[in-house]
């Protein structure tokens, strides 16, 4: 049996959710790899070792039941979980189609509370684990051309929250990090050809932190941390 911990990261894509495996693999974990898309997950589990790919919508609570109990079959409990999965819509309250509020709010709550229910139990016996939430600028105001989008991620923080006061004091280290940033990635540079490099975030930097608050000592947890460039105005 192997003696590496198990981190699940979902919204495995080809920026932020890819470094973050990537970083976690450097730090010696097998990673289970959670999103919609096969073939990227498998493209990612052939370059990197310790890495499993599992096709799934975390927006199916059934289907991420199911993914959850095949991980935990082939791979044990879960140490860690970087809940990185989004879903975005974006427009003013009177453009937005409703629905797609919802929608994203089952990817960034609804499957939240799904994979903690699921995932910290273990943690607690244990004694110890993380879970990480990556968020954004919107969990922290609303603009006008957010409204399908911030009251998801505004949920999303306060449900963290809810889940570390939880949690905490059972040795699981739940935090929530704010990227008040643009990401650096193909096509966040074509909307902006003419920023200069400082206006980006970089992927592999966002991983840095996940890595950081993963590995923080219990004297010192920190619950909400921001991320943004040197050359961001805030």
């Amino acid at each position: 049996m192997t003696t590496k911990k198990l981190a699940i990261v979902t919204g495995v894509g080809p920026g932020t959710g890819a470094s973050i495996v990537r970083r976690l693999v450097a730090d010696g974990y097998r990673v289970a790899m959670l999103a919609r898309n096969a073939e990227r997950l498998a493209q990612l589990a052939s370059e990197l070792p310790d890495t499993h790919a599992f096709p799934v919508d975390v927006t199916d609570s059934q289907g991420l039941q199911q993914t959850l109990e095949q991980i935990h079959s082939r791979l044990g409990h879960a140490d860690v979980l970087v809940h990185n999965a989004v879903g975005a819509t974006f427009g003013n309250f009177m453009e937005i189609d409703p629905q797609a509020l919802d929608t994203n709010f089952q990817t960034n709550v609804m499957a939240l509370l799904h994979l903690a229910r699921a995932l910290s139990p273990a943690m607690v016996d244990k004694g110890q684990g993380a879970i990480i939430v990556t968020g954004n600028t919107s969990a922290l105001r609303g603009r006008t051309h957010f409204a399908g989008f911030a009251p998801s991620k505004a949920a999303q923080r306060i449900l963290s929250e809810s889940i570390a006061r939880e949690l905490g004091p059972k040795g699981v280290h739940v935090a929530y990090l704010v990227i008040d940033a643009v990401i650096d990635m193909e096509w966040t540079r074509k909307l902006h050809p003419t920023k200069p490099d400082e206006f980006f975030i970089q992927p592999a930097d966002i991983a840095a932190e996940v890595g950081h608050l993963i590995q923080q000592p219990r004297s010192a947890w920190t619950f909400l941390t921001e991320v943004r460039p040197y050359g961001e105005t805030w």
